[in-house]
C-alpha cells in the first residue's frame, strides 16, 4: 500500500489547490456530491474559520458544533470516498471533531478546511488499513485508487527499502508544484482525497475522458521524474 499519508501537497500548494474552496465552489460541489439519507436536515454554517478557530481557543464545546456544521458533509464525502461505508464515514467525522479539539490550541492551522480534511483522510485510512487486515477489503474504496498508482510509486515495503518515506513525499511535493494548476489540482482530488472521475470531472467541469487522459500524462510524468532522481519504481 503506498502511504500516501506522508504527502504534504495539500498544506504546501493550498494557495493554489484552495482558491475553490474559498470562492465556495468546490467545497458546495463535494458536499452536493457526497449527499447523504438526512442531507436535507444539514444547516449551513455562516461563522467564519476565524470565528470558529476562536471558539477552539476559548475551549467552547460550540467549537465542535459549529465545525461539523460547517465541514461535516466535506469530511463525510473525503471520508466515503475511501470507506465506502456510510457508518464508517459518520464515524471518521466525529473522530476529526475530537481530533480538531485535541489540537487546538496550541495549533492554530492557516488554513482550517485542508486541516480538517487532512485529518479526515488520515483517519480514514487508517481505519481501512484495519478492515484490510481483518480480510474486510473494500475493492470500490481505497484500492482502486491507489493501484492506479503502483506503476509509479512504489509500496510501502519497498521504500522502506530504498528510500525515506518522508524523502519520497518531499520529492512527490516538489513534481506537483512545478506542474500545470489544473493537473495537479486533478492529481490531489483523485489520489488524495478519493474522488471519483466523474467527481472530478464536474468539480472542474471537464469530461471524464480529459480527467482519464489527464491523471494518466500525470503519473507517467511522476514516474520519470521520480526515477530520474534515483527513487526505485
Amino acid at each position: 500500500m503506498i502511504g500516501l499519508e506522508n504527502i504534504e501537497l495539500y498544506e504546501k500548494n493550498q494557495e493554489k489547490l484552495h482558491h475553490f474552496e474559498r470562492n465556495g465552489s468546490l467545497t458546495m460541489s463535494i458536499v452536493q456530491s457526497g449527499k447523504t439519507e438526512n442531507s436535507e436536515n444539514v444547516v449551513i454554517s455562516k461563522i467564519s474559520d476565524a470565528e470558529i478557530l476562536e471558539l477552539y481557543e476559548k475551549r467552547s464545546q460550540q467549537a465542535i458544533i459549529e465545525t461539523e456544521r460547517k465541514f461535516g458533509s466535506y469530511c463525510n464525502k473525503i471520508a466515503m470516498n475511501i470507506l465506502k461505508n456510510r457508518e464508517d464515514a459518520a464515524e471518521c467525522v466525529n473522530d476529526m471533531c475530537l481530533a480538531a479539539w485535541n489540537a487546538i490550541p496550541p495549533e492554530r492551522p492557516q488554513n482550517f478546511t485542508a486541516y480538517l480534511g487532512t485529518i479526515t483522510r488520515n483517519l480514514a485510512l487508517n481505519r481501512y488499513r484495519n478492515q484490510k487486515q481483518k480480510n474486510h477489503r473494500n475493492k470500490n474504496g481505497a484500492d482502486l485508487i491507489l493501484s492506479e498508482l503502483e506503476s509509479c510509486i512504489a509500496s510501502n515495503a519497498n521504500v522502506e527499502e530504498s528510500v525515506e518515506a518522508r524523502l519520497l513525499s518531499e520529492h512527490i511535493d516538489k513534481f506537483l508544484s512545478g506542474i500545470r494548476e489544473d493537473d495537479m489540482i486533478c492529481f490531489v482530488m483523485r489520489y488524495y482525497h478519493g474522488f471519483s472521475i466523474d467527481e472530478i470531472a464536474l468539480n472542474l467541469r471537464f469530461s471524464q475522458s480529459k480527467v482519464k487522459t489527464n491523471l494518466h500524462r500525470t503519473r507517467v510524468k511522476l514516474k520519470k521524474y521520480l526515477v530520474k532522481r534515483g527513487i526505485e519504481i
